[in-house]
C-alpha cells in the first residue's frame, strides 16, 4: 500500500470512529501496517502521534458540542474516553485555556483542530544513501522492556541511560536498539537493547535470547553525533524515501545498529561517529 495514503485512510477510520476505544494496534490493522511502523510514520509526517492526535481532535469536538448543546459535562466525559467529569475537564482546561463552566456561562474563547489531510510537496531533488541487504536469521542476546507509544521518544532514552550509562555493571554493550511488535497489547509495544548473541554470556548474565527472521532490509547510515542524525535520518526515511521507493515494510521490527563509542575519540559525540537504520522490506 502507498506509505501516504495508508496514513490518509488511518485518520478517516479515526474520525468515523473519534468517540470508540481506539488502539493503535486497532487502526494499524486497519491499513494494513505494522503498528510500530504505523505509530513511527504517523508521528513522522503528521508532526502529532497517534494518541496525541485523537486527544486534541476530541477535545476539539467536545468543545464545539458543549457550546452546541445543553449536554452535561459527565456525558462529554463519558462519550469522548474520560473516566470522570473532572479528568475530562482538566484535559478540557489544558487544550482550550478555559474551563467547561467558563465556555457555557461566559462565552469563553475555544480552540479548534481540524481533522489533518496529508500532501506531500517536492521542494528540490535531494539524495538519500541507502542499501538493501539480504541477511539470514541470526540471534541476539539483551535485556528489554514494554513501552508505550505516547511517551517513548523520553522513556527509551531512560531506559538506555538506566542499562548502559548508570548501571555498575553493563548487561550488555548496546550494538543494538530493537523494537519490535510481535507482543503487540493495544498502545504498547517491546524494546531492546542488544548485542549479537554468545551463548556462554547469555547464560552468564541471564541474558535474554531472541533470534530475528531472515529479512531483506533497508540500510540506511549515518553519521555524526548522536542523536540528531538518527532522527533525521528517520525523518527522511517516511517523508522522503517510503513514499518514492518501490518498497514497502514488510514487518514489524526495526534495528537501530550503533558502532562502538570506544573507536571515536568524542565517543557517541564525534562528528565522525556511525550507526545505521535497519528497515525489513518487500517490493510493493
Amino acid at each position: 500500500m502507498d506509505w501516504t495514503k495508508a496514513i490518509e485512510d488511518s485518520i478517516v477510520f479515526i474520525e468515523k470512529n473519534i468517540a470508540e476505544d481506539l488502539t493503535v494496534s486497532q487502526i494499524a490493522a486497519e491499513v494494513n501496517l505494522s503498528a510500530f511502523y504505523f505509530h513511527k510514520g504517523f508521528s513522522m509526517l503528521c508532526g502529532y502521534t497517534v494518541t496525541e492526535y485523537i486527544r486534541m481532535r476530541r477535545l476539539s469536538l467536545a468543545g464545539s458540542e458543549l457550546l452546541a448543546s445543553d449536554v452535561k459535562v459527565i456525558d462529554l466525559a463519558m462519550k469522548y474516553g474520560y473516566d470522570s467529569p473532572d479528568s475530562f475537564t482538566k484535559a478540557f482546561t489544558r487544550f482550550h485555556g478555559s474551563t467547561p463552566s467558563e465556555v457555557r456561562k461566559n462565552g469563553a474563547l475555544l480552540k479548534a483542530f481540524a481533522p489533518l489531510h496529508i500532501k506531500l510537496s517536492l521542494d528540490g531533488g535531494t539524495v538519500m544513501e541507502y542499501k538493501i541487504r539480504e541477511k539470514e536469521a541470526f540471534k541476539v542476546m539483551g535485556v528489554s522492556r514494554m513501552f508505550a507509544y505516547e511517551d517513548a521518544n523520553t522513556k527509551i532514552p531512560e531506559y538506555w541511560d538506566e542499562i548502559y550509562v548508570q548501571a555498575e555493571e553493563k548487561p550488555v554493550m548496546g550494538m543494538y536498539g530493537i523494537c519490535f511488535d510481535e507482543e503487540m497489547a493495544g498502545n504498547r509495544f517491546r524494546y531492546m537493547i542488544a548485542d549479537d548473541f554468545k551463548v556462554e554470556e547469555a547464560e552468564a548474565k541471564n541474558l535474554e535470547i531472541y533470534e530475528i527472521p531472515k529479512h531483506t532490509w533497508a540500510v540506511f547510515p549515518c553519521k555524526g553525533p548522536m542523536p540528531l542524525p538518527l532522527q533525521e535520518v528517520n525523518r527522511r526515511i517516511f517523508s522522503e524515501w517510503l513514499p518514492a521507493s518501490r518498497y514497502e515494510i514488510a514487518e514489524g521490527y526495526n534495528i537501530e545498529y550503533y558502532s562502538d563509542p570506544a573507536d571515536y575519540q568524542n565517543g557517541t559525540q564525534d562528528p565522525e561517529y556511525y550507526s545505521e537504520v535497519w528497515i525489513p522490506v518487500k517490493e510493493k
